[in-house]
């Protein structure tokens, strides 16, 4: 059942984005097939694979690649498939036999699917990396944290599983499309750097509007604002408030029955610092569960 019900799709086993994307993709209804090399590596040590649950939703053999019969076995799925994809680093499916080319070759409607950390050439393309590194390389992680704090990790969410795991979903997707309507299969490949530098694109315009600046917390969206952010309660719980537009400003402050200077500096940067300092005293009056009664349900 799903969406992509139908579709025959070979994933090569690894960990972090293709993964999640084979978890995605097959929970969209997709038949797939996960190639799993002999005494592959695990994502945390000690972890059982029970446990593991981006593997869900899809059986898995263990395929040695390395072999000529390995490699003839993946050819011969390709033969029956709609679509392929890894995440080794550049050239690897290419020494192996599996590269493109001899996919193609075997089913010109094949979509081939590749993720990496830095794209198949140019000078970082063979080099080691994780998350925080291609969420370092585009800038994005200098913009997460406290402010006058150190960058903050936030888990692998923003290059792995974002500009890794959905940008190569989405790609595959789309050329999925085409080739219905082409009879062609093509190549995605998706550069985790390359998926986080196209999320930040919001923040460049803001950039170039003079509406950001390149210091952690001092904006709109990083824990900046006094009203998007997170505040400590009575009993060393958290909430998290995000009452943006006017409109719900309004029905917080009506509701926390803030004074009208306080309401009012919503609207004024300069008097951010201010309302943060009386917003952090007012919540820690109560418990969380307390706020939570009061704010939620509301628009606040």
């Amino acid at each position: 059942m799903g969406p992509l019900a139908g579709l025959r799709i070979v994933e090569m086993g690894g960990i972090g984005p293709g993964q999640l994307c084979g978890m995605l993709l097959a929970e969209m209804g997709a038949e797939l097939i996960r190639i799993e090399r002999p005494q592959a590596g695990d994502p945390a040590p000690g972890l059982l694979p029970r446990y593991n649950l981006m593997n869900r939703s899809r059986p898995s053999i263990v395929v040695d690649v390395k072999r000529a019969e390995g490699a003839a076995l993946v050819l011969s799925l390709c033969e029956r498939a709609d679509a392929l994809f890894e995440g080794y680093r550049p050239g690897v499916m290419e020494r192996l036999g599996l590269g493109p080319d001899e996919c193609l070759a075997r089913n010109p409607r094949l979509v081939y699917g590749r993720v990496t950390g830095f794209g198949q050439d140019g000078p970082l393309a063979g080099a080691a990396g994780h998350d925080p590194n291609y969420a370092a390389l585009t800038g994005a992680l200098a913009a997460i944290g406290p402010r006058g704090g150190d960058p903050v990790l936030p888990l692998n969410l923003v290059a792995d599983f974002g500009g890794g795991a959905l940008y190569l979903a989405v790609g595959m997707l789309a050329a999925l499309l085409e080739c219905s309507r082409s009879g062609r299969g093509q190549v995605v490949d998706a550069a985790m750097v390359d998926g986080v530098a196209s999320m930040m694109t919001m923040f460049h315009g803001l950039a170039a509007a003079g509406l950001w600046r390149e210091r952690r917390g001092s904006n709109l969206l990083d824990g900046g604002a006094p009203f998007f952010r997170a505040y400590a309660t009575r009993d060393g719980g958290y909430v998290v408030i995000a009452p943006l537009e006017p409109a719900f400003w309004r029905a917080f402050a009506g509701l926390l029955q803030l004074d009208p200077a306080d309401a009012a500096a919503h609207a004024d940067p300069r008097a951010w610092p201010q309302l943060e300092a009386r917003l952090e005293a007012l919540f820690r009056t109560r418990t969380r569960q307390a706020w939570c009664e009061l704010l939620e349900g509301t628009d606040a």
